[in-house]
């Protein structure tokens, strides 16, 4: 089970298949797979929107508390983890039945401690913050299923993100953006308001085709019993997505501190040498002539007022209207009030969330003169 976020569940599902994934099944906020070992390793290793992976390793139904208390505490913990591992345990619960999800997680929790306890008279520690084994349940009325989480840290945590500015955007969002705009690295990428530049970082990723996983210190899977180091290292060695292409990658703040923020972030993740970032306002930039895509998450309204929110995002459609002819714009915006003043027409509307902030993510296909004489010169 790949958890992602709401909106990105097609993507991911084609990152999965891409990778060779089978029974490929899309959900609410998560993409159904089945696959070896090597396949749940390299789902974490090499997909860019995924969150987390999670392991099914026990289905069942129960009636009530005691019933779900005495079927896990049946089950072979041995067979996941040992006296020596701290664990933890969260629950998801759907149910007239079971209401509580922090108490679903005590008593799972109570089941696995007493199981090690009537075998060995001894218990593994819990540990909520770093635990070895992170276990996970998930109730749907009746219908128990118990979780090993093999990511760990959610995935978005990449490990190049050294300094992030004010409301920075998530890795896994950043990647999404970019895949459902379509752009393969050959022609420009630019993004004039890059903050401490997830776009730019991630565009370089895909452009080369580098893993994510790349720069994780470690995933949970590599706690588990039966952890293959060989196969991992495969995984970890395998270049044969990598892309020997030197992409166009622009971005540019105002703002100082962001820019010296995206230009140590770009250098902990050894791609400086791929992107061009300047400290310059959007109204000051000109990009290459041309064809290209860009993609920016402009303010939303929290730190300027009503009519400057309005006042700039009429400025900035002035701007891509007539400088960027060729260009296909992306535009990420929880303000939907900003986006009617943009002047400019959208497609391809999704309704996608950047953190709890509902946002549209639509595009704007930049031509020169108008839209209709533009089919009327075909």
């Amino acid at each position: 089970m790949a958890k992602t976020l709401h909106g990105l569940e097609g993507v991911l599902a084609n990152e999965l298949k891409a990778i060779g994934a089978e029974n490929v099944e899309e959900q609410r906020r998560m993409v159904n797979f089945t696959g070896t070992t090597e396949m749940l390793y390299r789902a974490n290793f090499q997909v860019r929107t995924a969150t987390r992976i999670l392991l099914p390793i026990h289905t069942f139904k129960a009636k009530d508390e005691e019933e779900l208390y005495s079927i896990a505490k049946k089950f072979d913990w041995t067979s996941i983890m040992d006296l020596s591992h701290k664990f933890a345990v969260d629950a998801t619960v759907n149910s007239s039945i079971f209401t509580h999800s922090h108490f679903m997680a005590l008593k799972l929790k109570d089941a696995i401690v007493d199981h090690f306890r009537d075998r060995f008279g001894k218990r593994p520690f819990v540990d909520p913050k770093n635990p070895h084994i992170q276990i996970h349940i998930h109730i749907a009325e009746q219908d128990c299923t118990i979780l090993l989480d093999s990511s760990g840290e959610s995935l978005h945590k990449r490990g190049y993100r050294l300094h992030q500015d004010v409301a920075p955007l998530n890795e896994v969002l950043a990647a999404g953006l970019i895949m459902l705009s379509g752009w393969d690295g050959t022609t420009p990428f630019i993004d004039p308001l890059c903050g401490s530049g997830t776009l730019l970082i991630e565009a370089a990723l895909i452009a080369k085709g580098m893993a994510p996983g790349i720069f994780r210190k470690q995933f949970a899977f590599e706690n588990w019993l039966d952890f293959e180091k060989e196969t991992f290292e495969k995984v970890f060695n395998d270049e044969s997505y990598e892309r020997d292409i030197d992409p166009i990658i622009i971005g540019g703040d105002i703002s100082r501190r962001a820019v010296d923020f995206a230009q140590s972030n770009l250098k902990e993740a050894g791609i400086q040498k791929l992107i061009s970032i300047e400290k310059q306002s959007i109204f000051d930039f000109f990009p290459p002539e041309g064809q290209g895509t860009v993609i920016t998450n402009p303010p939303y309204g929290e730190r300027l007022k009503k009519d400057q929110i309005t006042t700039f995002y009429k400025q900035l459609g002035d701007t891509f209207k007539q400088r960027y002819q060729g260009y296909s714009v992306w535009v990420l915006s929880g303000n939907g009030e900003a986006l009617k003043n943009f002047g400019l027409h959208a497609s391809n509307p999704t309704t996608l969330f950047n953190g709890p902030i509902e946002c549209k993510y639509q595009c704007y296909n930049i031509y020169s003169g108008s839209k209709k004489a533009k089919y009327q010169n075909k």
